[in-house]
């Protein structure tokens, strides 16, 4: 028995079969979860609202485009640039709609003249129709008739001349709204928050993107998408609380301004505007107080609001 104890591979074998033993309970002893890497949201109020949001600039952002196709020659603002209402923004090439002008505004001259001549006429006429009427029994009936319509047709011709002066006057009316559309000016104050243009580069109206981006930044407002399954709990006037995406490090309060009456698709925040899922949702608009930290428009936020219970 002392002997069989002795022996060198009984006591490995004992201790492979314990280090066995000890792994397995090793492996059944359950692991304490890792903490989380940014701390789980927390409801701020009893009933809430769970949304997503991004921020805008104040009365929405304005896509500026030009009214009319043509090569962009001189492009005056930069991104940040604050521009007042009736700025020039970017100017295209107007070469050939001046052109176009001073010939129209040569056709109106040459139908003025025209006019002028045609009154001139018509008073020659009428001053013969006058003459041959005091004649009374001298001038023949026939000669009467003649004296009566050469008057008739220098009026008539009186009248086409204006009225042609009149189509010509409009199409320099045309002409000069044209070449002011060459210059596409700032419809509201606010600052540039994208320039997507060059000199050089030929624009179309409704292709592409949009050439600037202007908007009111001094304060910002917030569009939350509410899905269209919480819509009945959302009323006017709601409290509201958002976080930058991802953070919950300090909350910004929110000022309620409306709620768009009008349930639309949600669009996927992927970078394309045109990219759509089949939920739809209610859009709240907020709006809030710069805080500390900086935003931006453009950014996504979290938005807690608070409910108005279960209908």
């Amino acid at each position: 028995m002392v002997e069989w104890l002795k022996r060198p591979s009984i006591w490995l074998a004992v201790a492979g079969i314990g280090l066995a033993v000890s792994l397995v309970l090793r492996q059944r002893a359950e692991v304490p979860a890792p903490p989380p890497v940014v701390p789980p949201s927390s409801a701020p109020f009893a009933d809430t609202i769970g949304a997503r949001g991004i921020l805008e600039a104040v009365d929405e952002n304005v896509r500026v485009a030009p009214a009319v196709a043509g090569l962009v020659s001189e492009v005056r603002v930069r991104v940040g640039d604050e521009v007042k209402r009736g700025d020039l923004l970017f100017s295209q090439d107007n070469r050939e709609a001046e052109a176009e002008r001073m010939a129209q505004e040569a056709a109106a001259g040459a139908l003025e003249a025209a006019v002028k001549e045609a009154e001139v006429a018509v008073a020659d006429r009428t001053d013969q129709w006058k003459r041959t009427e005091q004649l009374n029994r001298a001038a023949s009936v026939e000669e009467k008739q003649r004296t009566l319509f050469a008057l008739r047709l220098a009026e008539a011709r009186l009248a086409s001349a204006r009225a042609q002066l009149e189509a010509s006057r409009a199409l320099v009316a045309q002409a000069r709204t044209r070449c002011a559309l060459m210059e596409v000016r700032a419809p509201r104050d606010g600052t540039i928050l994208q320039v997507n243009i060059r000199a050089g580069e030929y624009l179309v109206p409704g292709t592409g993107e949009n050439p600037l981006l202007l908007g009111e930044i001094r304060e910002l407002q917030l569009r939350a998408d509410v899905d269209e399954d919480n819509a009945t709990r959302v009323h006017a006037g709601c409290e509201a609380v958002a976080y930058v995406k991802g953070q919950r490090l300090a909350g910004i309060p929110l000022r309620f301004v409306r709620v768009e009456p009008y349930i639309v698709p949600k669009r996927a925040l992927a970078g394309e505007s045109n990219e759509r899922v089949d939920t739809r949702v209610l859009q709240v608009i907020f709006r809030l107080e710069r805080p500390s930290i900086p935003l931006y428009v453009g950014q996504q936020m979290d938005v807690f609001l608070k409910g108005a219970g279960a209908p």
